[in-house]
């Protein structure tokens, strides 16, 4: 299939370069040039505008920052300008009702879409193991799934317009609040004079169990390899998580949910954000807890 890949960040390059290894031709746009460079080193023909990108394209991806751009690239660059049998796919991170609205736009216009928020982080979208949330009609997800498949090692169904978006905030913000949980544990257990790798055998093989400290632990040197053991770089920016915690609790306000836990992360990693900890892993926050 020829591809058009907007957006072209720390998730999208590597996403756009795994769909030249599974065989698509794939037009790239990002406002960086040194994205652009990266997306030509990798087999992508690169573009300098939206429009050049999805002119005669089968499938329009894009992993941008937020809604609001969202939202503008597809009214104004993608719907009208892509082919009409072409299906969309926005992988960002956005409100749901932005998501709904775009969608909804894109049919009137006659496009299939779909809103497929990713988890993995970095690592993840280099190494095309991505899990994939998917809202959208039966007929869009069938078309969409074999283009996510190329960038992920799970590709779910989660319901309607809007449901990959649901699914991904309210996964994050339970990830937000587990994170902070493993990391008062790790610091209230040192201080009680635990050995930490041992707290570590003891509790991932008991009822504390949680991918937060099995895969992703935020003390250096314990469990498999984290950005804990890289001085907290890479991984999934404090910031992004803050983005995503806020999201859930406009999502929360929206349906009147009650959210305390989700809620108190939001206030933590504020205030780890304005501390000037935006660009550095959000396992990072336990430097604030020890």
């Amino acid at each position: 299939m020829k591809i058009a890949f907007i957006g072209l960040g720390n998730m999208g390059g590597g996403m756009a370069a795994n769909l030249v290894k599974a065989g698509h031709a794939v037009n790239a746009f990002d406002l960086s040039a040194e994205a652009l460079v990266r997306a030509q080193e990798n087999g992508c023909a690169t573009f300098t505008s939206v429009r050049e990108a999805v002119d005669s394209v089968d499938a329009v991806v894009s992993m941008l920052p937020n809604g609001k751009i969202v939202a503008n690239v597809f009214e104004t660059d993608v719907l009208g300008h892509a082919p009409k049998g072409a299906i969309l796919l926005d992988c960002s991170t956005i409100d749901v009702d932005t998501a709904r609205k775009v969608t909804a736009d894109a049919v009137v216009a006659g496009y299939d879409m779909v809103d497929a928020p990713v988890s993995g982080g970095i690592a993840a979208a280099n190494g095309g193991t991505l899990t994939f949330m998917v809202g959208g009609t039966d007929t869009a997800f069938a078309r969409a799934e074999p283009i996510l498949s190329a960038m992920g090692k799970a590709v779910i169904y989660a319901g309607g317009s809007g449901a990959g978006q649901a699914a991904k905030i309210c996964n994050n913000m339970l990830l937000g609040a587990s994170m902070i949980a493993t990391c008062e544990t790790f610091a209230m257990a040192e201080k009680l004079g635990l050995d930490l790798q041992t707290f570590y055998d003891i509790s991932s093989k008991a009822s504390g169990q949680n991918w937060s400290m099995t895969s992703y632990c935020p003390v250096p040197g314990v469990g498999p390899t984290s950005p804990a053991d890289n001085d907290y770089e890479g991984g999934f920016a404090t910031a992004l998580m803050l983005k995503d915690l806020k999201l859930a609790m406009e999502a929360a306000q929206s349906v009147n949910a009650d959210v305390p836990m989700g809620a108190r992360a939001a206030e933590l990693y504020d205030a780890f954000d304005k501390a000037g900890e935006g660009a550095v892993d959000f396992s990072a926050i336990i430097k604030k807890l020890a």
